[in-house]
């Protein structure tokens, strides 16, 4: 019986080749702008995700401020100053951490036998390469060795190469910083960098000891730490216990500033379901017009046919397999349509590519660019859609049919 169903509503769209291909054309776009649109929707998802990799995620960044709570007898507008025992407190206090270091950063006159540039440079452990994922382009990061000893050594960022040696080889090249000669061990990789005033890839490192000839580092800029475990824990740990040592509230986030890379990941991510939500349901309201023309062709089909429709009930057709040819029509209709719309939204993403995003106003920020990956998610997400549409839109009509009475139906001219 379902092979005869068939057979008739194969031979029904064969009988109106040029309604049947217009209306799976119909239902193809349909299905292709769902899929597209939620692979648009993941893409800016990974895009999202991959500006934060550029640095690590479980990263806690903090640099001091001033008090805007009284607290412990100390009166608010204090000046909170951050020194080496901060950084042994922060690591024996807050659960987790995998590597920490203290950073003083000076802005410094930075010449060589060419150029002469004032450009900042930062003090750091030999660990904040790791906390910070600084993947190195040519030579290697300073070593605890170099630091404990004081080592004249620097890595340097890949503009800074390009601006001092014009491209050329710099690894075992001396530079004056502030006078005082520095050989490079290392270029860094470039990263991600907003606009030209972006300095993120012309900056110097030395190690932390060395950088007392360039400045004071009694009191730190900043300490950096990366982590396992609850990114809100982390942080909730690090205000409480800088908190006691300085004397302010936990709650003063004026006192200290912190940045929390995972917290600021996971508001983008909130932005980016709310988004893909948005787009799914845009999809679905184009597939739903897709429907609705289905629905029309499908209701002009039982019109056109109803004395066959009288026929076949005069002949013992009972209710259910009028219901279920022209449900089978529709069937066949939308999934003919879907597999075309599916191999369409194939076709455009392979043809699309990257599709310009971060880049537009970065540099170095194509690996956060769009990139159209058809998901099987996407791909199942869009085929229940697509069952859905083409269910009410082919029921209604093959209702319509079955209810029709076989007297009046003979009679319809």
């Amino acid at each position: 019986m379902i092979r005869d169903i068939l057979s008739q509503a194969w031979e029904a769209m064969v009988y109106n080749r040029r309604r049947t291909a217009i209306t799976m054309i119909g239902m193809a776009w349909g299905i292709a702008t769902v899929v597209l649109l939620l692979a648009y929707g993941a893409g800016f998802s990974r895009a999202i995700e991959a500006i934060f990799a550029q640095f690590g995620t479980n990263v806690i960044g903090m640099a001091p401020g001033r008090t805007s709570e009284q607290a412990g007898g100390e009166k608010s507008g204090t000046l909170v100053r951050f020194t080496a025992d901060d950084v042994d407190r922060i690591e024996s206090s807050v659960a987790g951490i995998i590597h920490i270091s203290a950073v003083v950063g000076k802005d410094v006159t930075v010449q060589n036998d060419l150029h002469t540039y004032t450009w900042t440079v930062n003090g750091v452990r030999p660990s904040f390469q790791d906390i910070w994922k600084m993947d190195l382009e040519q030579g290697r990061f300073f070593t605890g060795a170099e630091d404990q000893e004081r080592a004249h050594v620097c890595v340097i960022g890949s503009e800074s190469k390009t601006k001092l040696f014009s491209g050329g080889w710099a690894l075992g090249e001396t530079i004056r910083l502030n006078g005082v000669l520095f050989t490079i061990i290392g270029v860094l990789t470039p990263k991600i960098e907003e606009g030209d005033n972006s300095d993120r890839n012309r900056q110097i490192y030395v190690p932390f000891s060395t950088m007392s000839d360039l400045k004071d580092t009694k009191y730190l800029d900043q300490i950096w730490f990366n982590y396992s475990g609850d990114y809100q824990l982390a942080e909730k740990s690090l205000r409480e216990t800088l908190g006691a040592a300085h004397h302010f509230r936990p709650s003063d986030h004026s006192a200290i500033y912190v940045f929390n890379l995972l917290s600021r990941l996971h508001e983008f991510q909130v932005l980016s379901i709310g988004l893909q939500v948005l787009l799914s349901l845009v999809g679905a309201l184009t597939l739903g017009i897709a429907g609705v023309g289905l629905m029309n062709i499908m209701l002009v089909a039982v019109q056109q046919r109803t004395r066959e429709i009288g026929v076949e009930k005069a002949l013992g057709a009972r209710k259910r397999h009028i219901l279920l040819q022209f449900l089978a029509e529709a069937f066949v209709i939308t999934w003919i349509g879907g597999v075309g719309g599916i191999a369409l939204a194939y076709l455009v993403a392979a043809m699309a590519g990257r599709i310009t995003f971060y880049s537009a106003i970065a540099k170095h920020a194509e690996v956060a660019d769009i990139y159209l990956k058809i998901s099987p998610v996407s791909v199942i997400v869009a085929t229940v859609i697509l069952a859905i549409t083409g269910l009410v839109s082919g029921m209604i009509p093959a209702i319509r049919a079955a209810n029709l009475d076989p007297i009046e139906a003979l009679r319809y001219e």
